[in-house]
């Protein structure tokens, strides 16, 4: 099974005239002597302009091509049903969200007259433009997917009726339910010189109504806000059939006449609209950052709208007011659906029981290491360091007992943590409370500005610092994004620090479906660098301060990484090839790294790059590119773990961190990047790389033009991705270890 997908116009390739080098790639090629070794000679830089636009394929349309994979997870026969149904509203989320942050984005920079090119060329009406058109394609795509999937969901009894299927008793049943349990929640909005024209939520449903008095010819018309997340669900069970439902605004537009008696209902539309979520206020300005942020929300409930969305066939009358209204070019800020509005709700179905229907069940295993019910310190303090791999391993028995532990140990006098997000589901939040009762100091650095996720920072800032937690915002301008937790513990030899450091925020509920690493270690260093880092968390303060071991972003981050690189660069042209470059993570955007990975495969480098979804750099251009793969994995868990490693002459270095190549996250972010250095944990990662680099199933090869094929699967019936072999890896360890265990009991007997 092959599929591909184009994301970028085709490149035209200009190069001088070339030559052939040994190495068979057509290039011009001047030898020079190495200034630090007279007798290296060192192959000059063809001749690219690494600063030329064509190099560098489009943020915006690579990160859409990314949502072409997810719902391609919908369209294959090996997804279970149910699965297919949750990747059709995955889409439809992150399509939301891409208008609110992106779409949005650029709306206000066109507003304020900004025509500045990004690195591939494009102005901010060029990318809302291209953009437009790919969105209404994918659109196009998903409502012909989501139409299989109920034809073949309906045989197996889950089925979304239209009204006018339902039998009479099932039509009264359904009224009674209507007038009890949705009735009273509508408000009907006149819309007329006497009534402005509502206000309309961001995301909601609407019904644009249009009725007469029978008797008479003039048409009134109004807006009634579906009540979807007010208790009530999209899909209303249909009753005594178990799994059929009936989308709620079919519901309330056939019981239209208990809202407008003795009225004749002439029209009645849906209508959905998206608000611009870009309303970040300079915060250098702000003399109270929490204040600050709560206006920033009550804007964003207001900010102007970037997407109308509307049933197929409504009333060019109709269409071109609501555009009108709502301040939007009905030529291209208006979508036509075909089919359903707001497929996000689609995950009501989704999580339907149906053991057979979804994925085999995954229990994350405990990691092996911290098995014992000993104390995690002394288990943590002999092991030295210990790999954690979600969701494969329990995020509750690592990463919470580290905190429950660190709350209720008599021997520990401090907690410090970053949080960036965190869920109801995590008890993160409970333990650090449970520490400050218990007398130990806490402190946590919360970032109050992840976007979507302020008010509920909000709300546990102010939690936590009402039983005494110390809780600061981070440093003015920058984001805290990285993820650390230290604790200080009293140990027989006098005071020890403990260390977990993730690439996944603190949420037992992603910690489930999102694929991340954290470290647990007691290293001396990394706790050095840890303190010296939250001390310029809660003072902004950066200078004269030295990190051993950790990098942490704006100021070191980025300059580890090409200087990584660059020793790859001078290894291979030193020794004539044998460097190598491995990255993982979910974007790759930043130009000067970009940059920095076209001339390491020029100097010979090979440059394995696994990239979930935002790529700009071209792989397979001869000359400029050919040593360069990359690779996205789409499947069962989203992938989010950033990893680092540069061969290093046989010296390998591996690190994990919280940061993607993305600008904002190494010039506008505290992050960090961490080595790991035990050898046993360096293979575990190598596992992973490995693991995905070989998938033959759920990954996707990059071609130079942008575009993607996935690699065919050996076996159909078989997974055989990487998500399927994690976790057939994490199964084997427990085994292995319950063997042992056995085998010792046995023993000791």
């Amino acid at each position: 099974m092959t599929a591909s997908t184009t994301s970028n116009k085709n490149i035209n390739i200009k190069q001088k005239k070339t030559s052939k080098t040994p190495s068979g790639h057509g290039r011009d090629v001047v030898k020079k002597k190495s200034a630090k070794n007279p007798l290296v000679d060192v192959l000059e830089t063809p001749s690219f302009d690494l600063n030329d636009s064509q190099w560098f394929l489009n943020r915006e349309l690579t990160w859409l091509e990314f949502n072409r994979r997810i719902l391609h997870e919908a369209e294959v026969t090996r997804t279970p049903l149910l699965e297919r149904l949750k990747f059709i509203a995955i889409v439809s989320v992150n399509l939301d969200s891409f208008f609110m942050k992106r779409i949005g984005g650029f709306k206000q920079q066109i507003g304020a007259g900004m025509s500045e090119l990004t690195l591939d060329g494009r102005t901010p009406l060029q990318q809302v433009r291209e953009c437009h058109q790919v969105i209404r394609d994918i659109n196009a795509h998903k409502e012909e997917v989501l139409k299989e999937v109920l034809s073949l969901l309906s045989p197996k009894g889950i089925v979304i009726e239209s009204y006018a299927t339902l039998t009479s008793q099932e039509k009264i049943d359904l009224r009674e339910y209507f007038y009890s349990s949705v009735f009273p929640l509508l408000t009907p909005q006149s819309i007329d010189p006497a009534h402005p024209f509502p206000f309309v939520s961001n995301l909601s449903l609407n019904l644009l109504v249009t009725l007469k008095y029978p008797t008479s010819r003039d048409v009134s018309m109004a807006r009634i806000k579906v009540p979807v997340g007010l208790g009530i669900p999209r899909f209303i069970r249909v009753v005594d059939r178990v799994d059929h439902f009936i989308p709620v605004e079919e519901l309330i537009t056939n019981n239209l006449d208990l809202l407008f008696p003795d009225m004749q209902i002439v029209t009645c539309e849906l209508f959905r609209v998206t608000r611009n979520s870009n309303t970040e206020k300079d915060e250098d300005q702000a003399d109270d950052l929490m204040a600050m942020i709560e206006s920033e929300l009550k804007e964003r409930k207001f900010a102007p709208i970037v997407r109308l969305e509307i049933v197929q066939g409504m009333v060019p009358l109709h269409r071109g007011r609501l555009a009108a209204e709502l301040k939007l070019d009905e030529d291209h800020d208006v979508f036509d659906v075909t089919g359903m509005l707001a497929m996000r709700d689609l995950f009501e179905l989704a999580d339907l029981d149906y053991t057979r229907l979804h994925d085999p069940q995954h229990q994350p295993i405990d990691n092996t290491q911290l098995h014992s019910k000993s104390n995690i310190f002394h288990i943590i303090r002999d092991v030295g360091s210990i790999l954690l791999q979600h969701p494969y391993e329990s995020f509750s028995t690592s990463v919470e007992r580290f905190l429950h532990e660190a709350a209720t140990d008599p021997k520990v006098r401090g907690i410090k943590m970053t949080l960036y997000r965190t869920g109801s589901e995590s008890r993160v939040i409970d333990y650090l409370i449970l520490a400050a009762q218990k007398g130990k100091q806490v402190a946590v650095v919360i970032e109050l500005k992840a976007r979507f996720d302020e008010a509920a920072n909000i709300q546990l800032a102010e939690q936590m610092e009402q039983v005494g937690i110390h809780v600061t915002y981070g440093v003015v301008g920058l984001k805290t994004h990285c993820k650390v937790i230290l604790v200080v513990r009293q140990d027989y030899q006098g005071l020890r620090r403990y260390i977990h450091i993730g690439t996944g925020n603190y949420h037992a509920g992603t910690a489930r479906i999102y694929s991340d690493i954290g470290l647990l270690t007691c290293d001396e260093a990394i706790g050095q660098d840890v303190s010296e880092l939250f001390n310029y968390l809660t003072t902004g303060f950066m200078s004269n301060r030295n990190f051993k071991k950790l990098s942490p972003a704006p100021r070191f981050l980025k300059k580890t990484l090409l200087q990584g690189i660059e020793r790859e660069i001078t290894y291979s042209v030193q020794n004539g090839g044998g460097a190598l470059i491995q990255f993982k993570m979910n974007a790759l955007e930043d130009g000067d790294v970009v940059r920095a990975l076209y001339r390491a495969s020029q100097a010979g480098v090979k440059v394995d790059l696994i990239v979930r979804d935002t790529c700009r750099i071209r792989p397979g251009i001869p000359g400029l590119s050919d040593n360069i793969s990359v690779v996205s994995i789409v499947g069962r868990f989203l992938e989010h773990a950033r990893l680092y490693y540069f061969r290093n002459g046989g010296k390998e270095v591996y690190y994990l961190s919280s940061a993607d190549s993305m600008k904002r996250n190494l010039e506008a972010r505290v992050e960090i990047l961490c080595p790991v250095e035990a050898p046993d944990l360096m293979q575990e990662l190598r596992t992973i790389l490995d693991t995905q680099l070989n998938d033959r199933c759920s990954a996707w090869d990059m071609k130079s033009d942008g575009s993607y094929s996935q690699r065919s699967c050996t076996n159909e019936d078989t997974p055989c991705g990487t998500h399927q072999q994690m976790i057939n890896h994490s199964e084997k360890r427990q085994m292995a270890l319950t063997k042992e265990k056995n085998t010792n009991g046995r023993g000791h007997v």
